[in-house]
């Protein structure tokens, strides 16, 4: 059986050491429910939950909340997040949410896309309680974790070593295009 992570060898919890870990592209995508019933739905497409603008608020809030999962789960490293997004779609019966997060980093991102996604749900339903009283969140669950390789940052390199790795990726590339900042 695989070895815990995140418990010593007494037990107790630990941070987990990955700075000797390589940086790494990293993406993550979670997704969750919360089923609602029909009349809230109606009132959540007509902009018409009297706390506001369902979905706009959600978005961010699981936006932030991404951000912020260091400051939520006590063994998770401080990441900086290139990217986070959350999609929301309805249908008659429920909101389904997907959160997308992206870093290069040492360590990966799930966290940040499963924190997401909760905090998006949790705010549907924060803001329609008063109108369903029958809401449940569920189905929460990773869908895809990825790790590539980090190439080096072109914008830290001389300009001489920049147009030469420009023109490398475009003799890999073909119709590969870049733009000239001024």
């Amino acid at each position: 059986m695989k070895r815990l992570t995140h418990v010593a060898s007494d037990g107790s919890a630990k941070m987990v050491d990955v700075s000797a870990k390589p940086l790494s592209h990293r993406e993550a995508v979670a997704a969750g429910r919360i089923k609602l019933q029909a009349a809230t739905l109606d009132l959540i497409a007509s902009d018409r939950i009297a706390k506001g603008n369902v979905f706009a608020t959600a978005r961010l809030a699981g936006i932030q909340a991404a951000k912020q999962t260091a400051q939520l789960i006590p063994l998770c490293h401080t990441l900086g997040l290139s990217h986070v997004e959350v999609d929301l779609t309805s249908n008659q019966t429920s909101v389904d949410a997907i959160c997308t997060a992206r870093t290069t980093a040492q360590t990966g991102v799930e966290m940040e896309a499963l924190t997401g996604v909760t905090v998006a749900l949790l705010t549907i339903y924060d803001m329609c309680k008063a109108v369903d009283k029958q809401m449940k969140i569920g189905e929460i669950k990773l869908l895809m974790k990825t790790k590539t390789e980090a190439r080096p940052n072109l914008s830290s390199r001389s300009g001489g070593a920049r147009r030469a790795a420009t023109q490398a990726a475009q003799q890999t590339r073909p119709g590969l295009q870049t733009s000239k900042l001024k």
